[in-house]
């Protein structure tokens, strides 16, 4: 079943416990996949101290709570994979739908939601990951 909008039961591997996953769950994130040149390391001191206040802001949220909210506030946005101009990673699939969260100013963390999870694959901090616009 999909992640959106439909519960997900999974038995945890070790603990046995069951976790439930739906939209009324807030975000966890992960780094794990984060690509080469978009990188925490790569931002500024400022960057970097706005991306842990923005992460601390929206894992206060609901997932359905952040799709109602809209790209220019605390929400997100569907980037269509065929913008990005940086190598995107095996493992993404064709159908999984990227999205970006703005974490420094207009600046975008792009990933993608797993159940709960959003994986940040790119910190778009100087935006050159895909064109954004006027």
């Amino acid at each position: 079943m999909s992640s959106y909008g439909k519960k997900e039961f999974k038995h945890a591997p070790k603990l046995g416990a069951v976790v439930v996953s739906d939209d009324s769950e807030p975000p966890q994130f992960s780094f794990r996949y984060l690509q080469a040149g978009f990188c925490i390391r790569d931002c500024t001191k400022d960057q970097k101290v706005a991306l842990a206040n923005r992460l601390k802001e929206l894992s206060q949220l609901s997932w359905q709570q952040l799709r109602q909210a809209g790209k220019g506030g605390l929400g997100y946005e569907i980037i269509s994979r065929d913008c990005i101009k940086a190598g995107i990673p095996n493992h993404v699939t064709e159908e999984t739908h990227l999205i970006a969260f703005r974490f420094a100013g207009k600046a975008p963390m792009v990933g993608y939601r797993q159940k709960v999870t959003f994986f940040v694959l790119w910190l778009d901090r100087v935006f050159t990951l895909y064109d954004h616009g006027t």
